[in-house]
């Protein structure tokens, strides 16, 4: 990747269907071949993904990605990159890794100070698919308890699987980006990989931040950019009713949205964001599951002088059609009966991601979505998502635009 900005690329979105310029993606690597089925739940995959055919699906997804003119970032090499240009960014992505309070100060420091010391590609590896005590690269030391005490197969630093789905740990709203904080355990340390690269790397060096990974639990795939200055943020499973008010507040005082609808969404697996139930696909319709169309509410936060008013909880439809200035959403729904419907929005057919108005990439398992959607005048560009979907995500859930042509 060219550390250089282009001169005509504005970094930044203000709707999930202006023209995709420049996109941020992770080529799932051998944080995947961590994953067992002792540990798959626990690391939130809902099994063991064959990893060689997962990499040539992601491939084949940022090809078309660039066959469309999108420049597409990965995160492997932006981080390799950051740690390169900036010794602070090794120290703290070592420190964000390194956790004392779990391998006891002896052998927290002896890993720490070895890797501050080797090149910056092997330290990405480290720090995206973890280390088990086996693969220490110093030997066995009488001074530490944890060391003698652990099987050699246990991780000293995590691996992080979900790395794949980068929409959820960093969002551009307007020309700033978010970075956010996740709620479970699996997935927290990911923001320091991605709170470094936007502070460190030569490209990011003076984007202003909208929300900090240390407030309220928030996640990028419950926040939806209707329109400019209209956001929706989902409330379920993963963002917090804090975290959504955080984030209006932080919007609204950086002129960023006058109106953020929050939208409580069912507190389960299968739909543990808004976007995988709902997504944009134009700049009047959205896809989303037929069995939330006619109960999905929200509550409409806005800017009242010095201070927010809220409204609500109204049907979540007519709430984003006034917020949104037009008659009506158009809705797109998944399946002509509930069964096909469910099956559908439990392979992510609800998750697309629109690389311009009215095109959208989506998985070609969806035969039923893909069919609605394409019968409503969207253009579906198929990606395969065997192994790619056993982490419960789709092609927004495994994209991170940084930069999009503004409506």
């Amino acid at each position: 990747m060219n550390a250089d900005r282009g001169p005509d690329l504005v970094l930044g979105a203000n709707s999930e269907v202006g023209r995709l310029r420049a996109v941020l993606l992770h080529r799932p690597g051998d944080e995947l071949r961590r994953l067992t089925p002792r540990n798959n739940d626990q690391l939130l995959f809902d099994g063991v993904p064959w990893v060689d055919r997962a990499q040539e699906e992601h491939d084949i997804f940022a090809e078309l990605l660039r066959g469309h003119g999108v420049e597409v970032l990965l995160l492997r090499d932006v981080l390799t990159e950051t740690i390169e240009a900036s010794g602070a960014a090794r120290i703290q992505g070592i420190g964000a890794a390194v956790n004392p309070r779990r391998l006891g100060h002896a052998l927290a420091d002896e890993l720490a100070a070895h890797l501050r010391g080797v090149p910056p590609e092997e330290l990405a590896v480290v720090l995206t698919a973890g280390m088990t005590f086996d693969e220490l690269p110093f030997g066995p030391s009488g001074t530490s308890l944890v060391r003698r005490m652990h099987h050699g197969g246990d991780f000293v630093i995590d691996p992080l699987p979900n790395l794949l789905f980068t929409r959820d740990s960093s969002v551009w709203i307007g020309d700033r980006v978010a970075i956010t904080s996740l709620a479970l355990p699996a997935r927290v340390r990911e923001t320091s990989l991605t709170d470094l690269i936007y502070a460190f790397h030569p490209r990011f060096l003076g984007v202003r931040r909208a929300y900090e990974s240390h407030t309220a639990p928030m996640e990028g795939g419950d926040v939806l950019l209707l329109s400019p200055g209209v956001v929706a943020v989902g409330v379920g499973e993963r963002t917090t009713p804090a975290g959504a008010e955080a984030l209006a507040r932080s919007l609204f005082d950086d002129d960023l949205a006058h109106t953020v609808l929050v939208v409580p969404i069912a507190q389960n697996r299968a739909s543990m964001h808004l976007d995988t139930v709902c997504t944009m696909v134009d700049v009047d319709a959205v896809v989303m599951y037929p069995a939330i169309q006619d109960t999905l509410t929200a509550f409409t936060i806005r800017r009242e002088d010095d201070d927010v008013s809220i409204r609500g909880a109204d049907p979540f439809l007519e709430a984003a059609a006034e917020a949104m200035g037009i008659g009506k959403l158009r809705v797109i729904d998944t399946g002509l009966d509930s069964v096909t419907a469910e099956r559908e929005q439990w392979d992510d057919g609800n998750n697309t991601l629109a690389i311009s108005p009215g095109v959208v990439v989506a998985y070609e398992r969806n035969v039923e979505t893909n069919a609605r959607l394409e019968a409503s005048g969207i253009e579906v560009l198929r990606i395969s998502g065997s192994e790619l979907g056993s982490g419960r995500g789709g092609p927004r859930c495994m994209s991170c635009p940084i930069a999009r042509d503004r409506l």
